[in-house]
């Protein structure tokens, strides 16, 4: 399941990123996106959904948010 369908409100666990496109897995490396890390959705949007990662939000659009498994 990707990020995209979770739960608002529920911390959930990454289990990985799954994208062949390298610059996407980089930039959410730099977001602290990453195995093992939680992350937690804080409200859907139209296009994306905002995220807390690290004490830290994030608005992703909906390919970034379909590449973050959990």
């Amino acid at each position: 399941m990707s990020i995209y369908n979770a739960k608002e409100g529920k911390e959930y666990i990454i289990s990985g990123v799954e994208t062949l496109d390298e610059a996407t897995k980089s930039f959410l490396f730099s977001l602290g996106c990453y195995t093992g890390e939680p992350i937690t959705v804080i409200t859907h949007l139209k296009n994306g959904c905002i995220v807390s990662i690290k004490d830290s939000r994030y608005h992703i659009d909906k390919q970034l948010a379909q590449a973050i498994a959990i």
